[in-house]
């Protein structure tokens, strides 16, 4: 099969972008396949380019660079002007213009893969517009459902009937799209995310660290986690608490933290190349947000032996940690909930070890080659309902 991949901006650091290389690269052993990137501002992505998959992109956004002639006048006039394409409701509308709405619908129609994968809300419905119907065209949701405003789920509703096929990331948001979009048009189905097939670093379960990933914003939930943290400290004022990650509440946290006396026990450690590497070296994984599509860092915490203490935020954490088994989870947006399940597991090694040596069998489940596997069997079945 010929497999296209669209994103919004391959070159960027971000959960999407990783796993749709994760998931390209491991296809790219079987299919031809390219990742198509809207925006390009570096000279090189983020993260490595998977091997024997093809890059190229629609805007060149670097210094210097120029829209191909005869269309420079053109792309100068239309990047100043907002998009009529995307949604204003859309999370990165700001990252769209009238150029990128020209590249977009052109690239979109003259689409010649076997299959279209579409990876945000925006693009999914450009696609629905635009791509040829006899492209098998799939939207990958990476957010929940209800996370998206009034005005962009009317899209959704109304174009997401066109597509193939909707993936979500938990059997409860497959739910979710499933009523709304009740004609049975459009399938919609549950695939993870994957693990790299590579060999993951293993913790030692030594080291009196809580690591925590993501995103420095409100939906994460890192406010809740430094408060909680603040009582794990006094009872064990040898631990400390790493968050790994940028974004705008960082000295918002930074403040948080020193007020509560805990400066030199919370750490925020910026974002991290090699975020597995950093979580190898923690005993515990806290995941404090208050809503989750999915939880990535949770499976790449379980590949490298690490259990997770998480809130029962809506979606992606209770599908993906058995309580008790290979990581706690507590009442969504309790700290001191949270605080109590992080220092049961630093007073019982024993359930600690436990529990970390469940998680590296829990991991399995995750392995990219499985979550290939169910994509190829979709997508052939619905490229064989095209014929």
């Amino acid at each position: 099969m010929r497999i296209s991949f669209l994103l919004l901006d391959a070159y960027t650091m971000d959960g999407t972008v990783r796993s749709t290389f994760t998931l390209a690269g491991e296809l790219a052993r079987r299919h031809r396949v390219e990742i198509i990137s809207v925006l390009r501002a570096a000279d090189e992505p983020a993260f490595p380019v998977p091997g024997g998959v093809r890059m190229r992109s629609l805007v060149d956004q670097r210094a210097g660079a120029r829209a191909p002639w005869p269309y420079a006048a053109r792309a100068a006039r239309l990047a100043g002007r907002p998009s009529g394409l995307v949604h204003p409701e859309e999370r990165c509308y700001s990252s769209f213009s009238a150029w990128t709405d020209v590249r977009l619908a052109r690239a979109l129609r003259r689409m010649r893969a076997d299959v279209l994968v579409t990876t945000r809300a925006g693009l999914n419905v450009a696609a629905a517009r635009f791509a040829p119907a006899r492209v098998v065209r799939v939207a990958q949701e990476h957010l929940q459902l209800g996370m998206n405003e009034p005005g962009l789920l009317a899209e959704i509703k109304r174009w997401y009937p066109r597509l193939d096929a909707v993936t979500t990331l938990t059997d409860a948001d497959r739910a979710d799209y499933e009523a709304a979009l009740p004609d049975g048009g459009c399938r919609v189905v549950t695939i993870g995310n994957g693990l790299p097939d590579q060999v993951h670093p293993r913790s030692r379960q030594e080291n009196r660290v809580v690591a925590a990933g993501g995103r420095l914003v409100w939906v994460k939930g890192y406010d809740l986690l430094i408060d909680a943290f603040a009582k794990v400290v006094e009872k064990h004022p040898g631990w400390r608490l790493r968050v790994y990650g940028s974004g705008p509440r960082r000295d918002g946290l930074r403040a948080r933290a020193t007020g509560l006396g805990l400066s030199n026990d919370v750490l925020l450690m910026g974002p991290a190349n090699d975020l597995e590497g950093e979580i190898a070296k923690a005993s515990i994984l806290a995941v404090s947000s208050r809503a989750e599509p999915f939880g990535m860092t949770i499976i790449e915490a379980f590949a490298c032996g690490v259990p997770v203490v998480s809130f029962d935020c809506p979606r992606g954490p209770r599908e993906i940690i058995t309580d008790g088994h290979d990581g706690l989870l507590v009442p969504p947006e309790d700290s001191g909930a949270l605080a109590e399940a992080l220092i049961r597991l630093i007073d019982d090694e024993e359930l600690r070890r436990r529990m970390a040596a469940n998680a590296l069998a829990s991991a399995d489940r995750y392995r990219i080659g499985e979550i290939a596997a169910r994509w190829e069997a979709m997508l052939t079945e619905l490229r064989a309902a095209k014929r």
